[in-house]
């Protein structure tokens, strides 16, 4: 009996996601205002995909361009160019964006959640200055924010997607819920969430690869693959290249 048993878990390998057939997909981590690490992982990205065969490229960025690093305005210009030219780049909202947005049209809780969250360096990226930021009151903040962000930065972001799927893979923010459906999941959760989904160990319906979560390395568990190595206070911003069943991770 026990021989017939070690013999039929042999007959059944290990679930292995893939790709599409014919895709070669890009993912890249959390930039947080870092326009120099984005350039950078851009030009890695364009070598290794002109080094292999001829695949359709997608770039998928997944969240939180904002707060914390230097040049937020930048970036967001940067990838809002991009993806204009390109329908095969994508980007997806992370919380950032979201208290962003939402700090922009005067709700106060998260007003104040983005004043302490790298929105000082967000706004001096837009073009005020340091001393007048230390001198605005919330009302202030508000008002600045819509004189300084552009119009079409901030239709940009809030057009940004929610969720994508290729293949056996999901790409999202911050994670989904186990338990639920991928169809099935609340889309601002997917931006927020932590602990139940980074604690689940078994597989989910889909590969799930996310930023949000900060670690020193990318994370490759049998149900996820997390690639926010805090960019914008290490100097590593994390890309992760998927094509058929092959997988690779580089970083600046």
């Amino acid at each position: 009996m026990l021989a017939k048993l070690l013999n039929l878990r042999k007959r059944v390998p290990d679930f292995v996601p893939a790709m599409e057939p014919g895709l070669r997909v890009y993912a890249v981590g959390d930039i947080h205002g870092r326009l120099d690490l984005l350039d950078a992982i851009l030009t890695r990205i364009d070598a290794d995909h002109a080094a292999r065969p001829p695949a359709d490229r997608h770039i998928i960025f997944l969240g939180d361009l904002v707060d914390r690093g230097p040049d937020s305005a930048g970036v967001v210009e940067r990838i809002r160019g991009l993806c204009a030219r390109d329908p095969q780049i994508h980007c997806i909202m992370g919380n950032h964006e979201e208290i962003f947005l939402r700090a922009i049209d005067g709700d106060d809780k998260a007003l104040r959640l983005f004043c302490r969250i790298g929105g000082r360096e967000t706004m001096l990226s837009y073009g005020v200055t340091a001393e007048d930021y230390e001198r605005l009151d919330y009302a202030e903040v508000v008002e600045r924010l819509n004189a300084v962000v552009p119009p079409e930065h901030r239709a940009f972001l809030d057009g940004l997607k929610e969720i994508m799927i290729l293949g056996d893979y999901a790409f999202v923010h911050a994670g989904v819920r186990p338990g639920i459906a991928i169809a099935d999941q609340k889309l601002a959760e997917t931006r927020w969430i932590r602990d139940p989904f980074l604690d689940h160990r078994a597989p989910l319906e889909k590969m799930v690869v996310h930023g949000h979560t900060v670690a020193e390395e990318a994370e490759i568990l049998p149900h996820r693959i997390g690639i926010d190595t805090g960019a914008y206070h290490s100097d590593r911003l994390t890309a992760l290249m998927l094509e058929d069943q092959a997988r690779e991770i580089f970083s600046t």
